[in-house]
């Protein structure tokens, strides 16, 4: 009975280890941030509730595969999205022309909330919620 109790336990470990594929169609749309954290920060911050309202930050999905990053009213980043297993690659169009790539991470995903970061000396993980 034992062996049966500890493999029926390590597959219930694996599985729920295993994260979900993020899929684009379940990205779209407009998030609105409610929390904003630097964990690598010395020591880790997170945004004012105050300033978030006031700056108002928000990232748009769209069904072109559009990224838009808005902040204060501007966009602040844009460019297009793949989605990678649990990542959201991101390639950023620059002043320029020039691109640049990199990951979102994403931690949670639900049809009302996502939480995804970035990793690194500067890395920030946001909470948003869909509008």
């Amino acid at each position: 009975m034992k062996p049966i109790l500890y493999l029926f336990l390590i597959a219930l470990l694996f599985f729920s280890a295993c994260k979900p594929s993020v899929k684009p169609e379940n990205l779209y749309g407009k998030w609105k941030y409610i929390k904003l954290e630097s964990p690598n920060a010395n020591p880790p911050s997170v945004e004012p509730d105050w300033k978030l309202k006031i700056e108002a930050p928000y990232i748009e999905f769209l069904k072109n595969n559009d990224l838009i990053m808005h902040f204060s009213g501007e966009v602040l980043a844009h460019g297009k999205f793949r989605t990678d297993g649990d990542k959201i690659q991101f390639n950023q169009v620059l002043d320029g022309g020039q691109t640049r790539e990199f990951p979102f991470y994403v931690i949670e995903l639900s049809d009302k909330q996502i939480v995804f970061e970035t990793r690194g000396e500067d890395a920030a993980r946001v909470t948003a919620v869909r509008e």
